[in-house]
């Protein structure tokens, strides 16, 4: 079966830029039990870039994460061990589903960018692209992901579209999905911490504690700043006892302050060069 992808270049602006986040837009098929999903996957992402007028596609894949683990050895242990945990069946169409992917990414490539290294995560790539919009000449990016992380990334020009709750989070709708604003999304995150990547918050401190902090004392710094808080509740002696976990939270979340860093230059300069040949390549 032979795939036809859709001229974007005249279609749409090639300065309207999709990012992928590849694996992620993947597992919807997993969760179907569908391992033979390549050419519907690359329909899929060249329909949503239609959707939103974009003329340029950009996929992304995870390679693991160095700079994270070197931060905090146990970074997504809690996946390895749900993996350990497969029977060997599950196993079997697991390492099926990841081979169908690779050969996703292969496909894709006759196309469009698709960037992954070894040791990096695609979160930090998106970041590092959306941060420059400018350099490339992009105009607008649209994030496709599920993944709430990257909504540390939105800005006027920066918006994501969930393909699981098939919601948008921009600029304008952002009182929709948070009671806080943008820039505090990070010492939100910071005092909750993320279980899913497997990084500790202060124990005590939930979604609506957090809040009720931030509107308080202000962002992480101030937060950090002011402690030892003044409280007897038991969530207050958490976080006065806890706080260094919040600076190192802050390094491993912070997107758009740590994203290069975890890149690397060398890495950056393959994402440079490689955007500005494909942009090159459809002028």
């Amino acid at each position: 079966m032979a795939i036809t992808f859709s001229d974007l270049g005249s279609q749409a602006p090639i300065g309207n830029l999709l990012i992928v986040d590849g694996l992620n837009i993947a597992f919807r098929w997993k969760h179907q039990g569908v391992l033979d999903f390549k050419y519907e996957y690359a329909r899929t992402v060249e329909s949503l870039a239609k959707s939103y007028n974009a003329g340029t596609i950009i996929v992304l894949a995870d390679g693991g994460s160095s700079y994270r683990k070197n931060l905090l050895p146990t970074y997504k242990a809690n996946r390895k061990e749900k993996y350990a945990e497969q029977t060997p069946q599950e196993e079997k169409e697991f390492a099926m589903f990841m081979a169908e992917f690779s050969d996703t990414l292969t496909l894709i490539k006759k196309k469009h960018p698709v960037f992954q290294f070894k040791g990096v995560e695609a979160d930090d790539i998106a970041a590092y692209i959306s941060m420059n919009l400018d350099k490339y000449n992009f105009d607008e990016c649209w994030m496709i992901s599920s993944d709430r992380d990257w909504d540390l990334l939105i800005t006027d020009k920066v918006s994501r579209f969930s393909t699981v709750t098939r919601k948008e989070v921009t600029l304008n709708t952002w009182d929709e999905h948070y009671d806080f604003e943008v820039e505090d999304y990070i010492t939100f995150k910071c005092l909750t911490g993320d279980k899913g990547d497997n990084v500790p918050g202060i124990p005590g401190i939930g979604p609506k504690r957090a809040v009720e902090i931030m509107n308080q004392y202000g962002n992480i710094f101030d937060i950090y700043a002011a402690v030892p808080l003044e409280g007897k509740y038991k969530y207050i002696q958490s976080l006065n006892e806890n706080a260094e976990q919040l600076l190192l939270n802050v390094e491993l979340m912070d997107l758009v302050t740590y994203s290069e860093e975890a890149i690397g230059e060398k890495n950056k300069q393959v994402i440079d060069l490689g955007i500005q040949e494909h942009l090159n390549d459809k002028n």
